[in-house]
C-alpha cells in the first residue's frame, strides 16, 4: 500500500497537480473528489439494477471498481495538497470510529448520538 500511495503521489507531481511546481489546489482537487464520487455512485446504482443485462452488468463493475479508486486518488492528492499524510488520516479516522456504537438503519450506519 504504501508503494502504491507513493506512486500515486508521484503520478500527481508528474501531471502538476502536487509537488513544488504542483497548481492544483485543496478545493480544486476537492471538487474532483465530489466528482469521482458522484460517478460511483451511478455506478452502484447502475450494479444494482437488476434489469441490466450481463455485458451492462459486468460494465457498471468495472465502472465502479474504477471510481472506487479514483475516488481514493483524488483523496490521497488531497491530503498531498493540504500538507497531511493520508494514512495519518485513515489512522485518525479509524481511531475516531474504532470504537463507535450504533445501529443499521435503511442499509447505513447510524452512530449512536453521546
Amino acid at each position: 500500500m504504501n508503494e502504491l500511495i507513493g506512486q500515486i503521489k508521484q503520478w500527481g507531481i508528474d501531471k502538476g497537480i502536487v509537488g513544488p511546481n504542483g497548481k492544483g489546489t485543496l478545493l480544486g482537487q476537492l471538487s474532483k473528489t465530489q466528482e469521482e464520487l458522484t460517478e460511483t455512485r451511478d455506478a452502484a446504482v447502475r450494479v444494482l439494477d437488476n434489469r441490466a443485462n450481463s455485458v451492462a452488468q459486468i460494465n457498471a463493475i468495472a465502472d465502479l471498481q474504477d471510481g472506487i479508486g479514483d475516488t481514493v486518488v483524488t483523496l490521497i492528492l488531497a491530503a498531498e495538497l493540504a500538507g497531511l499524510d493520508f494514512e495519518e488520516c485513515l489512522r485518525y479516522a479509524y481511531d475516531e470510529i474504532k470504537g463507535r456504537n450504533g445501529r443499521m438503519e435503511n442499509g447505513t450506519f447510524v452512530k449512536n448520538s453521546k
